[in-house]
């Protein structure tokens, strides 16, 4: 019922199925990382974090403004 298993348990079939399961993985953080309108909106607001001061976060994170 298993043996398809089996073909895990070979290191010839398992390499070259880990570097695909990988690549995948690091396209789609690729991916999420630089497409999406929204996303590039939050990220340029968020270089703005290290200028502000403790009283404008609590705000911002709150959904007031001053």
């Amino acid at each position: 019922m298993f043996e398809w298993l089996s073909w895990f348990t070979d290191m010839q079939n398992t390499k070259p199925f880990a570097l695909v399961l990988f690549f995948t993985c690091f396209i789609g953080i690729i991916a999420y990382v630089f497409v999406g309108k929204k996303r590039s909106k939050r990220f340029e607001e968020y270089r703005y974090i290290p200028f502000m001061d403790d009283d404008d976060a609590d705000h911002k994170d709150s959904g007031q403004e001053k």
